[in-house]
């Protein structure tokens, strides 16, 4: 059938089966808004910024494991949808945004709001196109979709100018596609899972390194069969938190940075690593010389471009995460014998042992930590957590008691602060079921605060839970370790009324001192059934440990804090 570019665009959306798009319209998308208006295949949640827009794409695409789809118009519609694609792109989440762009015979004048977009876009893309001709958006579209959800995932961008989308073109829409540049290898090498094997069995102080390519390929299933057969100690990064259970005894908890005494322990003293979907960030591996170097390394990875990119590996496999497991599953049963690490077992429990996760309670001041805990033991598995990035972050990461993969979506590779409450309407739209829980410091809720209204039009309820220490809680904790308590430009002592702003805006606010307050605060947030800030006054000086100063190796941890 001969439709305009704008229809082709609907009707793609319609047969990838997409059930939600966030976006914000302008002049240049003018045509492709008159067919949403048109159409009824899809929910469209106009966002009031369009960073939140991709944020939010990227929130229901974690949450869900499908593609998450964005609109935006020209200029600074697309510039500021930048931060947006950069976030998803380091963190390998599957998303099309589709922007337009100025008519043809306007581009390179620097007509009103063109912009390079295609340019700008390309480092923090998986892949990008400018279309040219209303003949080939049809491929393109599916290509788009087809690349942002195979292989390593990521962000496609899509830029469309304005006479595009009204150019009539006969629409056939691919069944499939094949790319003769583009064939991600899923089958690991029989020869090379073999050898992984063989040296696992043969090894005394194994751990597995779980990473977030395992929640991308959907693997958690198989990493835990494979760990109940063969008992070889876990850590997790940020990325994978909920791979394994909170409460799986083989699991050491979070590693790098902000890592317990004892996963950054194992990291160290291993003389086998094995890494799953994992990227060897600065933030796990520390000072890179003396990373695991008593250990050789196997890593499988779906991206081969990971492999070998910052360490040596010694059994290097290129493969999809469940497949790659599924063959050294049936492998491990006849050569792996799980008495052999027992000792290695006990080295590690007393570890875990002699520095615990732990914090000072008390019953003057809250603690951050309690609040997270309280959380965790009131709604658990209810609730998907969505963090913003900061102190709250790391305390999430390492009090909350995940239960499963895609609990927490959380921005780990470009540290995006804003991001929280917008994902946290994606993870509400992609789980209409579940409890979506942000949270946020007070410094990161302002970033895109503009959100509650989008929220309160929208009707998606988010329960905010604002851990407010009138800091930039992070960057304050570095100066007091590292810059002689020199608190430069971090004190945000003159900050909203946070009850009132969320009120402004058609939300709940609450604000609490005391456990009992904040119990009695989430308890009316989460049966309101409406977006919600509960402003929590914290510790002003707490901070996050253990800890790894930057450019220290795993070893070296800073346990406690002596003023």
């Amino acid at each position: 059938m001969n439709i305009s570019g704008s229809q082709m665009i609907i009707e793609a959306l319609h047969k990838e089966g997409v059930k939600v798009v966030f976006g914000y319209p302008g002049g240049a998308m003018l045509n492709v808004y008159d067919e949403l208006y048109r159409q009824k295949y899809f929910e469209h949640i106009l966002t009031r910024h369009e960073q939140a827009a991709v944020h939010a794409a990227d929130g229901y695409a974690r949450a869900s494991g499908k593609v998450g789809v964005a609109f935006v118009t020209s200029g600074p519609g697309f510039t500021n949808a930048v931060t947006g694609l950069a976030t998803a792109y380091m963190d390998s989440t599957p998303l099309v945004l589709i922007s337009a762009n100025v008519a043809m015979s306007l581009i390179g004048t620097d007509a009103f709001q063109e912009i390079d977009a295609v340019g700008i876009s390309r480092p923090c893309v998986k892949h990008n196109y400018f279309v040219r001709n209303v003949e080939e958006l049809p491929r393109i579209l599916k290509e788009a979709f087809y690349i942002a959800s195979t292989g390593r995932p990521g962000p496609v961008h899509i830029d469309v100018p304005k006479d595009v989308t009204a150019s009539v073109g006969k629409f056939v829409y691919p069944d499939e596609i094949t790319m003769q540049t583009y064939k991600p290898t899923y089958k690991g090498n029989s020869r090379q899972i073999k050898k992984a094997v063989d040296a696992i069995a043969l090894s005394s102080r194994p751990v597995l390194y779980l990473g977030g390519g395992i929640v991308s390929s959907n693997a958690s299933d198989a990493v835990r069969k494979f760990v109940k057969l063969t008992q070889i100690p876990c850590v997790e990064t940020l990325m994978a938190r909920g791979v394994l259970p909170h409460d799986e005894p083989l699991l050491l908890g979070m590693v790098g940075m902000h890592g317990t005494y004892a996963a950054n322990m194992a990291m160290s003293e291993a003389d086998l690593m094995i890494a799953f979907g994992a990227r060897f960030d600065d933030r796990v591996t520390g000072k890179l010389s003396e990373f695991a170097k008593n250990a050789k390394i196997i890593h499988i990875d779906i991206d081969p471009s990971s492999i070998g990119k910052l360490v040596d590996i010694d059994f290097p496999i290129v493969g999809d995460v469940g497949s790659v497991l599924d063959n050294m599953i049936e492998l491990a049963g006849e050569k792996i014998d799980a008495k052999r690490y027992h000792e290695w077992r006990g080295i590690l429990k007393r570890y875990a042992d002699i520095h615990p996760l732990r914090y000072e309670d008390s019953d003057t001041v809250l603690k951050p930590q309690w609040v997270i805990e309280y959380i965790g033991k009131t709604l658990g598995d209810k609730a998907i957590i969505t963090t913003d990035v900061g102190q709250h972050q790391m305390w999430t990461a390492q009090f909350y008691p995940f239960a499963k993969a895609r609990q927490l979506i959380t921005s780990g590779g470009l540290g995006t602060m804003g991001f929280g409450l917008p994902a946290a309407m994606g993870v509400k739209k992609a789980f209409t079921d579940k409890i979506s829980i942000n949270f946020v410091g007070d410094g990161g809720i302002l970033m895109n605060i503009q959100e509650i209204m989008t929220s309160v039009a929208s009707n998606i309820p988010v329960v905010n839970i604002i851990l407010n220490n009138r800091f930039l809680g992070m960057v304050r904790q570095w100066q007091t370790f590292f810059y002689g308590k020199r608190y430069s430009q971090t004190d945000l002592d003159s900050q909203p009324d946070f009850v009132k702003l969320a009120e402004s805006f058609g939300g709940l606010g609450f604000k609490v001192r005391t456990k009992d307050e904040f119990k009695k605060a989430l308890d009316s947030a989460v049966k309101s059934n409406k977006i919600a800030l509960i402003d929590v006054e914290i510790d002003r000086m707490e901070n996050v440990l253990p800890m790894v100063p930057s450019g220290g190796s795993l070893c070296n941890m800073i346990l406690e804090y002596k003023d």
